[in-house]
């Protein structure tokens, strides 16, 4: 069975995924799941505003660090994680690969490239309150750009 047949239904097809990703960590599911959803929520209301202007269909999906690092096919993906490294293995890995985009009072962290050509970005805070914050800041600052780079990606052709 291929990458792709175990990571979604058969409706879903992975190459049109924008991934938030949250740590598998207990901590993580009760509370940065919730701002996830949040995101999930935001991320579509800029595809409902631009849906005319989109030339492929673009969904965003929640799931876990270990789904996501167990499967290839997604991490070739945008993908937003939220939470710290602490509680989201992810984070901790991006955490070494991405500069700081926004750094507030070391508290509200958000590492992404400014540019939005490398379609990874890891948002956190120092606590819940300030995850929260960071998603807020994320939302505000670099949501409309991000989804932007994603509408307009060029998936390279594979052989």
């Amino acid at each position: 069975m291929s990458d792709e047949e175990t990571i979604a239904d058969p409706g879903l097809d992975p190459t049109h995924l924008v991934l938030i990703v949250v740590g598998a960590h207990l901590r993580a599911e009760q509370a940065d799941r919730a701002l996830a959803y949040r995101l999930q929520a935001a991320i579509e209301g800029w595809i409902d505003a631009h849906q005319e202007s989109l030339e492929e269909p673009i969904t965003p999906m929640v799931c876990c660090d270990i789904w996501y690092l167990n499967h290839e096919t997604l991490q070739a993906r945008p993908t937003i994680c939220i939470g710290g490294p602490g509680v989201n293995a992810l984070s901790a890995y991006f955490g070494q690969q991405l500069d700081a985009a926004t750094v507030a009072d070391n508290e509200v962290i958000i590492q992404m490239d400014p540019e939005f050509v490398d379609l990874r970005a890891c948002v956190w805070g120092m606590d819940h309150d300030m995850t929260s914050a960071a998603v807020e800041v994320f939302e505000q600052r670099y949501l409309d750009g991000f989804m932007r780079a994603v509408a307009t990606q060029v998936e390279p052709e594979v052989e």
